[in-house]
């Protein structure tokens, strides 16, 4: 792992927040190209990247803070303006919320802009997932058995504190510590390679799917299953019937998803002629 990559003076270059900035930049520039393609403002997909970065972080931040309440009091400013510490859905409601007045304001269909947003929201959200990989934050998953098990015992949230409050797995170590070495399914590097995969799908089918707003709620629905899928292996505390609290945001953006495709395509079939 590599928290650090390197540093200059006093300026230091963390690896997650570097995937973040590649993210965003992946992200806007397929966006730049989806606005062209339906005839958008050539500068709202800036306009956009930038509320969306802005309000994104604070969003991710705020809800982190939240999650951590207790760390949060412990050390306030330790906790805030720490490199990591960032939860995507915290970040994903505030931006897309902002970016709903923005459109209001400027009289954009919000689902338009939405519809193009899609596809460069699901890679640049794989590609800083890869972020959390290379810093070890605690985003990765158990312990495995599969070749592909990895070594975080140099990220910046080790095994023996990120399991420590599973005792079905610090029960099977002396004294209840998990040794830092210990391997773990690299579960950041799973959502790359799934949020790949679900690009192209968007991608594909983004010139196939005629209802505006359509293929947003496409998005959320595989956006919710990934991350749905992906807790069953990730190390997050369990709320309720065994499942985390990621896991009900989860299940909350796949039927508002299902249920604006469902809404959509009564609307498309009631304006189609008879």
């Amino acid at each position: 792992m590599y928290p650090i990559l390197f540093e200059i003076g006093p300026f230091t270059v963390y690896s997650y927040g570097l995937m973040l900035a590649l993210g965003f930049l992946i992200a806007s520039w397929i966006m730049t190209k989806e606005y062209k393609r339906k005839s958008l403002d050539a500068n709202l997909a800036g306009n956009i990247t930038l509320i969306a970065l802005v309000t994104g972080v604070i969003g991710a931040k705020v809800l982190y803070l939240l999650e951590h309440w207790n760390h949060f009091v412990a050390d306030p400013s330790g906790m805030a303006f720490s490199p990591g510490g960032l939860s995507f859905f915290g970040g994903f409601l505030l931006a897309t919320t902002s970016i709903y007045i923005y459109t209001r304001s400027k009289k954009i269909n919000f689902l338009t802009v939405a519809d193009g947003t899609a596809p460069g929201l699901m890679m640049g959200y794989g590609v800083a997932r890869l972020g959390c990989h290379f810093a070890g934050d605690g985003d990765y998953g158990f312990p495995t058995d599969l070749p592909w098990g990895t070594d975080y015992s140099r990220g910046t949230y080790p095994p023996s504190e990120a399991l420590r409050n599973f005792p079905e797995i610090t029960g099977r170590f002396p004294n209840g510590v998990v040794p830092d070495t210990i391997l773990c399914h690299p579960t950041p590097v799973y959502e790359f390679l799934i949020c790949a995969l679900f690009f192209f799908v968007l991608w594909k089918y983004r010139t196939r799917i005629a209802t505006t707003g359509k293929l947003f709620m496409l998005y959320l629905t595989l956006a919710g299953l990934e991350r749905f899928s992906i807790e069953f292996l990730r190390i997050n505390p369990r709320v309720l019937f065994g499942l985390s609290e990621y896991q009900f945001i989860a299940a909350g953006l796949v039927l508002v998803g299902a249920i604006g495709w469902r809404l959509l395509s009564g609307r498309g079939r009631a304006s189609s002629p008879s």
